[in-house]
């Protein structure tokens, strides 16, 4: 498995889905950490060929290339031969979000979006200004922020967060591009004096085991992660012994 980094969160969930099914078929595998790096995302599927593996599953990395052996992209949104795709229907995950804070009467939107590195961010704030034009939200340059740096820490949410709150603009909803982003926002709005959710709505993405005991619980999105991991273990597992499957959607 090729993987941005182990910690809490996406990685994690997904991963336990991918070990869960290849133990169960009595698969040995190896775990390797890019960090979002490009010469390690290029090297390592190289130095896995050379030990033999029969398969590769990339998970959030943007991918270039195909190898020779089959390989199943988790969050691949790229059209490379040789890869098979898992992807979320992020219109439907946006739509579901934006239905919900429109319902609470919201207009005024904060949004943090993903890591410029990550292979979700565009797809997903493509659907969420899909989503926005369709529940009549508008969208303002200075409440829209971008996560930076590689941790996951909760940090990261928090820095930005403290960006949208020093410009002043009015918001009384914020969607963040993850559980752990959102974490961090909540911190910074409380630190600035805003009750959760009485005067800002949160709204989190992957449904990550500490959402439900934030204070109150997180509102979140919630990405099948494990069923991700299940399912492209399934498919590499399936690609060994079978033609290509092309793309997987869920």
């Amino acid at each position: 498995m090729d993987v941005p980094e182990i910690s809490e969160g996406y990685a994690a969930l997904v991963m336990s889905g991918i070990e869960d099914h290849l133990l169960q078929e009595g698969y040995f595998y190896f775990v390797v950490s890019h960090r979002h790096r490009d010469q390690l995302i290029e090297e390592y599927p190289h130095l896995l060929q050379q030990r033999a593996v029969e398969g590769l599953i990339a998970v959030d990395t943007a991918l270039t290339g195909g190898t020779q052996v089959p390989l199943v992209a988790v969050s691949g949104h790229r059209d490379v031969p040789g890869v098979t795709n898992i992807v979320l229907n992020h219109a439907r995950a946006a739509e579901l979000a934006m239905e919900h804070l429109a319902k609470l009467g919201h207009s005024c939107m904060a949004f943090i979006k993903g890591q410029e590195f990550s292979s979700d961010t565009a797809v997903r704030w493509e659907s969420i200004c899909r989503a926005t034009e369709k529940f009549g939200v508008a969208v303002h340059d200075r409440l829209v922020v971008q996560l930076e740096g590689e941790s996951s820490s909760p940090e990261l949410g928090y820095q930005v967060t403290r960006k949208i709150l020093a410009s002043r603009e009015p918001f009384t909803a914020l969607f963040a591009f993850n559980d752990i982003s959102a974490i961090g926002a909540i911190h910074a709005l409380r630190e600035a004096g805003r009750r959760i959710p009485e005067d800002v709505s949160i709204v989190g993405f992957d449904d990550i085991q500490s959402a439900a005991f934030q204070n109150p619980g997180l509102t979140t999105v919630r990405q099948p992660l494990r069923q991700m991991g299940v399912l492209a273990a399934e498919t590499l597992l399936q690609r060994i012994n079978a033609p290509t499957i092309e793309s997987r959607i869920i």
